[in-house]
């Protein structure tokens, strides 16, 4: 592998995440699914591809798209984590903290999507 190669893969492994907030929305009825993901453009990317192949873990959401369709449905990104100077920055806590607060501005329709990233005492 030449110098350049060397230098481009090198480059990509030390790009901090592209980290975010996410939401799948209901066009029909307009529920809004929240989600997170340290890397944003990949979730949104397999969870389409998951509700194609009808295998998506969030059942209520499974079932919608299922019946519904892909016409349906729009991916968008809320927001993204602003990338940090310092490599040991903890992106996790920062992300979970924007789901919560997505979670909140977007209620009463707002269902979480993903897992919590931090345990808040309460259930999906």
């Amino acid at each position: 592998m030449d110098e350049k190669k060397k230098k481009l893969k090198q480059d990509y492994k030390n790009r901090p995440p592209e980290g975010g907030v996410f939401q799948i929305k209901n066009l029909q009825d307009g529920k809004i699914y929240v989600g997170s993901n340290m890397n944003v453009r990949a979730a949104l990317n397999s969870i389409p591809f998951q509700l194609k192949l009808g295998v998506l873990r969030h059942k209520e959401l499974q079932a919608d798209y299922n019946l519904l369709g892909p016409d349906m449905f729009s991916f968008e990104v809320l927001e993204r984590l602003e990338p940090q100077d310092d490599p040991n920055y903890d992106y996790h806590a920062d992300l979970a903290t924007l789901e919560e607060l997505w979670l909140e501005k977007l209620q009463p329709f707002a269902i979480r999507l993903t897992r919590p990233l931090k345990k808040k005492g309460s259930s999906e």
